[in-house]
């Protein structure tokens, strides 16, 4: 680590960790950037190689940073003007995202949770820490939602993000879940069967719809099955992440019951 603090916002490594918070690929160089003790060590537990490690000057270099990564120690102030944490802790890095394949979720008995057109950050990375808790094998996004690498995403996720395998829901894709036999159940609130008369034993992806809008009516006719959760009480409908959780959930259920 160089002695030296950087002291200069307009310095090009510190556009390049600013441009990585605000999702800007092009100017990042494909890089993501994350913030926090923890975040940075579950990027670390989950294998995901650090490229740099930004360190705020009032920071020691934490013992769990790997020997031979580069670190960039900033002013507290410029550390301050990248970050969007309001409290920040003074540690942040900047990681190639992982990509993930069809292929790799097709294991076992495959659980897949398909995310369609899905805008809110914070559902996506519940979603995505919820599939791992369940057991899931891998989550989809179609085009129209959110980045997994989103920041809010990724803080939603708790480090999910780093371990449950991501990729597109590409027309290639879900030509190969068909081919796998994997059956597309459709998460909808009216005229659909509860979701406990299913055999969730089988191989299954969930297809959860927009927050406001729900599911357009392609990915509904692409369904083999609609699902419902049975609420007893007066409300409207479910929110998204709460939903896919609930799914999710009862599918982990049931594969569990010998």
């Amino acid at each position: 680590m160089s002695p030296e603090v950087v002291t200069s916002r307009s310095n090009a490594r510190v556009k390049q960790l600013r441009a990585a918070f605000a999702g800007q690929a092009r100017l990042s160089s494909g890089l993501i950037a994350i913030e926090g003790d923890h975040l940075v060590q579950e990027a670390l537990r989950a294998g995901q190689p650090l490229k740099t490690v930004f360190l705020s000057e009032r920071r020691d270099l934490p013992a769990f940073v790997p020997r031979g990564v580069e670190v960039v120690r900033l002013a507290n102030d410029v550390f301050q003007s990248c970050v969007e944490t309001q409290t920040p802790q003074g540690i942040a890095a900047l990681l190639v995202p992982s990509v993930g394949s069809v292929a790799a979720m097709l294991v076992d008995t495959p659980l897949i949770l398909i995310a369609v057109a899905l805008q809110d950050p914070g559902n996506l990375g519940t979603l995505i820490r919820s599939a791992e808790a369940f057991g899931a094998t891998g989550v989809l996004t179609t085009p129209g939602t959110v980045s997994p690498w989103n920041q809010k995403t990724i803080r939603a996720s708790a480090g999910s993000v780093f371990r449950v395998p991501l990729a597109q829901a590409t027309a290639e894709a879900m030509d190969l879940l068909a081919q796998s036999g994997v059956r597309l159940l459709a998460a909808v609130q009216h005229d659909a069967q509860p979701i406990e008369t299913f055999d969730l034993r089988q191989p299954c992806a969930f297809l959860i719809g927009n927050e406001g809008a729900g599911l357009e009516p392609g990915w509904l006719n692409m369904a083999d099955d609609r699902v419902t959760i049975p609420c007893p009480g007066p409300v409207e409908s479910l929110n998204a992440a709460v939903a896919g959780s609930l799914l999710l959930y009862e599918a982990s259920r049931q594969r569990r019951i010998p």
